[in-house]
């Protein structure tokens, strides 16, 4: 279904039950999405020591490896690691994290997620907060002259998209307001015809 939608990628959120208070799919299902998807994997791993992981995935065939800040201590040294398997490399930070945490990588990294709600569970509410947080880092790229993507994750829907891509976001992570409506692939042409440009995984 999602092969045959206007989706762009394939958001797989990756979850340990340690970083956040679920588990979700390991590499043996990245290995079986990727035999099966035409859209690029948009890996992200929240999960703890993600170094330890980050060539199984993408072995498994990740195109895109994002990795928590909070779950990095040695986070410019990951993303080094990420950028060396040849996948994209994302940074993810959690509502509570300032985007300033970002700022000295912006020439190395390709995606931001900002996380929108506090990650591990679907189906919450956007956390506004994250509407000045865009703003925010899309002046820090702007002023570093970045390639850098602004990638939402949380409670997106069509009835905040078009504030968050006006904030500044190119990607929209497009959870429960795609899966669980009645027509799926009518709601992911939804968010992709707003008339502002943007990325819908």
């Amino acid at each position: 279904m999602i092969n045959n939608t206007e989706a762009d990628w394939l958001h797989v959120d990756v979850m340990d039950g340690v970083f956040v208070p679920n588990i979700s799919f390991g590499p043996g299902i990245i290995k079986v999405m990727k035999s099966h998807s035409k859209l690029p994997l948009d890996v992200h791993l929240m999960i703890e020591k993600p170094e330890q992981y980050i060539e199984i995935f993408r072995d498994a065939g990740a195109d895109h490896i994002s990795v928590h800040a909070e779950a990095c201590t040695h986070l410019h040294r990951t993303i080094q690691q990420i950028k060396a398997t040849g996948a994209k490399a994302g940074v993810a930070i959690n509502p509570h994290t300032p985007v300033n945490v970002v700022e000295n990588l912006l020439e190395d990294i390709d995606i931001i997620i900002l996380m929108s709600v506090n990650p591990g569970f679907g189906g919450q509410k956007f956390i506004y907060q994250t509407i000045n947080k865009i703003r925010q880092l899309k002046e820090m790229i702007i002023t570093a002259n970045s390639d850098a993507l602004i990638e939402i994750d949380g409670g997106v829907g069509l009835q905040n998209a078009e504030s968050i891509l006006q904030a500044g976001a190119d990607v929209l992570v497009a959870g429960n307001s795609i899966f669980k409506a009645e027509n799926p692939k009518l709601a992911v042409y939804a968010l992709k015809n707003l008339g502002i440009q943007g990325y819908i995984v």
